[in-house]
């Protein structure tokens, strides 16, 4: 059994997205919770929710049967490019440089071990 959460236009630049990301790929979820919860990067809050956003897609999926979050690991976590926001910033001799505010959408995928 699997199931699925995604959270788009996260306004982080996918590079440092998956830097963390990476992190918790393959882990079992407590373990990543964990890891998520204690990390100094500013994306692994927004990556936490959408663990435990799937967790609980996951319990709300299948109500009969009980799942043990010690039995759930991560299958898949994948980080895509959003859009870009292009902004102008001064530069000397009025000149203009371009500022490119990057966001991203994360996808994380939890599964029980069979």
């Amino acid at each position: 059994m699997e199931a699925k959460a995604t959270h788009k236009y996260i306004t982080s630049s996918p590079r440092k997205m998956r830097l963390v990301i990476d992190l918790v790929r393959g882990e079992s979820v407590d373990k990543a919770i964990e890891t998520l919860h204690f990390s100094t990067k500013h994306a692994s809050r927004a990556a936490e929710k959408v663990l435990r956003s799937a967790v609980a897609n996951l319990f709300n999926k299948d109500e009969d049967s009980k799942h043990n979050p010690a039995d759930l690991y991560v299958k898949e976590a994948f980080v895509n490019q959003g859009p870009t926001v292009k902004r102008m910033l001064p530069a000397p001799m009025g000149r203009a440089y371009r500022m490119r505010k990057r966001s991203n959408h994360l996808t994380i995928i939890v599964a029980t071990k069979d």
